[in-house]
C-alpha cells in the first residue's frame, strides 16, 4: 500500500523514468497472478469455447463436403471483417470504461456505454447494408481463378445462401459485445463466461439438427449452420442483458432512462474510438487481402488455411486472452493513477505471454499431424494444413509479445501509436510481401506463408521500442466524470 502510495504521487514523466529490475518485470507475486487468473481465466473459457464449437461448425459442414466448407470459410473472413470493426469502435470507449472503473466512476462507466451502443448499432445497420449490395462480389474474389465453373458457381450458391442468414445474427452480436465488452473491462467476466458457454451449447445441439436433419428437423446443411449460429446469438444476447440490468444495477441502471452523453464526452471517445476502429477495419481487410493471395494457389489453400485457421485458434487463445487482459489490468492500474505500477503489469503481461506461448506452440506443433485427420477432406488438403499450423505453432511466441505490446499501447490511449503499430505494419509490410511474392513468383504457399508471418519479428522490434519509451503513460479520466 505504500508502494502505491508514493507512485501516486509521481508524475507522468517521473512514472516512465521510475528505475524497475528486470526480476520485477519478468517475474510477479502471488497476488498477481491471482488477479491475472481471476481476469484471464473466464476469458479463456469463453473464447475457448466459442473456438471449439467453431471447430466442430467446420467439422460438421466438411462432412457436407470441401466446397461447403469453403463457401463458409469465406464468408466467415468477410464477417470477421465486421467483428473487428466492432471490437475496434467499442473498445475507444473501452479504454476510458477501464480507466472509469480504476477511478471508481460509475456514471463514466455509463456514458462510455452510450455511446458503444450508438456507433455498435450505426456500424451494424452499415455492414448489414454493404453485404446486401455487395456480398457476391466480395465472395468471387476469394474463388481462385483456375476453379472451374461448374465448382464456382457451387461455392458462390453456398456462400450466399449461409451469408443471407448469417446476416440477421449481427444485431445481437453487436449489442452482446456493448455488454459483454463493458463487465469484462470491469473486471466482471464472469456473466459474459457463462452466457457463451450457454450459446455454444445451443449453437453446437443446433448444428447437430440442422445440417444433418436429425430428429425430423430439416435438413439444412450451411444454412443450418447459420441458423444455429444466429440462434445462439440471440441466447447469448438475452442472457447477457438480462443478467446485467439484475446484477450489475450500480453501472447498467439508467443507461436508457438517462440516455444522453455530454456533448464535451463524445469528442474524447470519439478521438480513441476512431483510430481504433480505423485500425481494426484495416487489419481484418488485411488479413482477408492475405488469404486472398494465399488462394491464388488454388481454392484447395482456402480449405487448408480455414482448418489452420479453425485449429490454431484454439490455441492462439492463450496470448490473445492475455491480451485482453493486459488491456484490463493495466488500464485500472492506470486509472488509479498508479503509472509505475501500470508499467510493471505491462511488462509482467508480456513475459507471462511468451512463456505460455512456448508451451502452447509447442503442444500445437506436436499434434499438428493428427488434428486435420477430423476434417472429411482429401488428404492433400489435410497435409497442407497441417504444414499451417506448424508454421502458426512456431510463431506463437512472436505474435504472443506483439499481442501483448499492442493491449499495453491501447490501454494508455495511444490509439495513434497502434493504427501504426498493428494495421499500418500489416498493409505496407506483410500484405505487399504477400502479394509480391504469391503474384510474381512461383515459390510454393507454405514457404510463401512462412515468410509473411515471420515478418512479425519486427513487428516485435517495433513494440518493444513503442513500450519502452513509455509514452502510453497516460491516465486520461483524472479529473474527468
Amino acid at each position: 500500500m505504500k508502494e502505491y502510495l508514493e507512485e501516486k504521487n509521481l508524475t507522468e514523466a517521473e512514472a516512465i523514468r521510475f528505475p524497475l529490475s528486470i526480476k520485477e518485470c519478468l517475474i510477479g507475486d502471488h497476488k498477481f497472478y491471482r488477479k491475472v487468473g481471476y481476469v484471464v481465466f473466464p476469458i479463456v473459457m469463453q473464447n475457448t469455447l466459442t473456438n471449439v464449437v467453431s471447430l466442430l461448425d467446420n467439422v460438421m459442414v466438411g462432412q457436407v463436403g470441401t466446397l461447403p466448407m469453403s463457401a463458409v470459410a469465406i464468408v466467415n473472413q468477410l464477417i470477421f471483417v465486421f467483428y473487428l470493426c466492432i471490437f475496434g469502435a467499442l473498445a475507444g470507449a473501452g479504454i476510458f470504461t477501464t480507466q472509469y472503473f480504476g477511478k471508481g466512476d460509475y456514471e463514466g462507466v455509463r456514458q462510455t456505454i452510450r455511446y458503444k451502443l450508438v456507433v455498435g448499432g450505426a456500424l451494424c445497420l452499415g455492414a448489414i447494408a454493404l453485404f446486401l449490395m455487395a456480398g457476391s462480389f466480395f465472395i468471387n474474389l476469394y474463388i481462385a481463378g483456375d476453379t472451374t465453373p461448374a465448382d464456382r458457381a457451387a461455392t458462390l450458391s453456398f456462400a450466399k445462401q449461409y451469408l443471407s442468414v448469417m446476416l440477421i445474427g449481427l444485431a445481437p452480436f453487436t449489442l452482446t459485445q456493448v455488454y459483454a465488452g463493458t463487465l469484462r473491462e470491469g473486471g466482471q467476466p464472469v456473466l459474459p463466461m457463462a452466457a457463451g458457454m450457454i450459446s455454444m451449447a445451443v449453437n453446437f445441439v443446433f448444428n447437430l439438427l440442422l445440417i444433418f436433419g436429425y430428429f425430423g428437423f430439416p435438413k439444412l446443411g450451411v444454412v443450418g449452420a447459420a441458423v444455429a449460429t444466429v440462434i445462439s446469438r440471440f441466447v447469448e444476447f438475452l442472457i447477457v442483458v438480462i443478467f446485467s440490468h439484475v446484477k450489475k444495477k450500480e453501472y447498467f441502471s439508467g443507461v436508457y432512462r438517462h440516455f444522453r452523453i455530454p456533448k464535451e464526452m463524445f469528442p474524447r471517445f470519439l478521438s480513441k474510438s476512431m483510430p481504433l476502429l480505423l485500425n481494426e477495419t484495416l487489419w481484418s481487410l488485411g488479413q482477408a487481402a492475405l488469404l486472398q493471395s494465399y488462394s491464388v494457389r488454388g481454392i484447395e489453400v482456402v480449405a487448408a488455411q480455414n482448418i489452420c485457421h479453425t485449429i490454431s485458434m484454439l490455441f492462439n487463445e492463450a496470448f490473445i486472452s492475455l491480451g485482453s487482459a493486459t488491456a484490463i489490468l493495466v488500464g485500472q492500474e492506470l486509472g488509479a493513477n498508479r503509472l509505475v505500477n501500470a508499467r510493471r503489469t505491462a511488462w509482467r503481461m508480456s513475459s507471462l505471454s511468451i512463456f505460455v506461448c512456448v508451451i502452447m506452440g509447442t503442444i500445437l506443433f506436436l499434434l499438428a499431424p493428427l488434428l486435420p485427420d477430423i476434417y472429411n477432406t482429401e488428404e492433400g488438403i489435410r497435409a497442407l494444413a497441417c504444414s499451417f499450423i506448424r508454421v502458426v505453432a512456431v510463431c506463437m511466441p512472436i505474435n504472443a509479445y506483439a499481442n501483448a505490446a499492442y493491449f499495453t499501447l491501447r490501454a494508455g490511449g495511444r490509439t495513434l501509436i497502434t493504427v501504426i503499430f498493428d494495421s499500418g505494419f500489416t498493409w505496407l509490410i506483410s500484405v505487399p510481401a504477400a502479394f509480391i511474392l504469391a503474384h510474381f513468383t512461383t515459390i510454393p504457399v507454405l514457404p510463401l506463408y512462412a515468410a509473411v508471418l515471420l515478418l512479425d519479428l519486427f513487428k516485435d522490434i517495433l513494440g518493444f521500442v513503442f513500450m519502452k519509451r513509455g509514452g502510453w503513460v497516460k491516465n486520461i479520466v483524472a479529473g474527468s466524470s
